[in-house]
């Protein structure tokens, strides 16, 4: 029978700088869904959610190397390039063309349906961590970190100056650090 070993994140991270597959599949496992719900918030289509879920964690498995312990834990980095990934792919032309062709029908309900399968009790529920912040804040965060924002773009839509955005978030993600005990 075939068993699944667990790995705790000091040495999962090592095992995948090894060039482990195992510790890949346990990566995937253990985060896909999570990491699929913060890509779902940018793009809504089910398909190309998951397609970038895949370029996402080829992403992670080819630049493990470059995670720094130091700054920050693992989930945090992996939500980091899914949201890019997200992010760089709605801003891509044959993003932009395909959603141009697809009808409103389609995408109505996607967000409703964010799978929980997979979902541990190290994946950690994102949108609960912005419960901590002051209501403003949440917009902010939203904004920047599930619908693709740069921070340019919420100064300009919001009318709030850049450095009060830049702030803000800053702020934000230090009260989330603390709240998660993130380092």
């Amino acid at each position: 029978m075939f068993t699944t070993a667990t790995y705790n994140e000091t040495d999962l991270v090592h095992r995948l700088n090894n060039g482990d597959q195992q510790a890949m599949s346990e990566l995937y496992d253990r985060f896909s869904g999570a990491l699929l719900g913060v890509i779902m918030k940018i793009i809504t289509d089910q398909a190309t959610a998951e397609d970038v879920l895949q370029e996402t964690m080829v992403k992670i498995w080819n630049n493990i190397s470059s995670f720094d312990t130091t700054k920050g834990r693992l989930f945090t980095w992996m939500i980091n390039i899914a949201r890019n990934q997200s992010i760089d792919k709605t801003r891509s032309k044959s993003f932009k063309n395909t959603a141009q062709n697809s009808s409103l029908e389609d995408s109505v309900y996607v967000s409703e349906t964010i799978p929980a399968a997979g979902a541990s009790a190290d994946t950690l529920d994102v949108k609960n961590w912005l419960l901590h912040l002051p209501e403003e804040n949440r917009k902010l965060m939203r904004m920047a970190y599930f619908m693709g924002y740069t921070q340019e773009e919420i100064s300009k839509e919001l009318n709030i100056p850049l450095g009060t955005v830049k702030t803000k978030i800053r702020n934000s993600l230090i009260v989330l650090r603390k709240k998660l005990n993130v380092t």
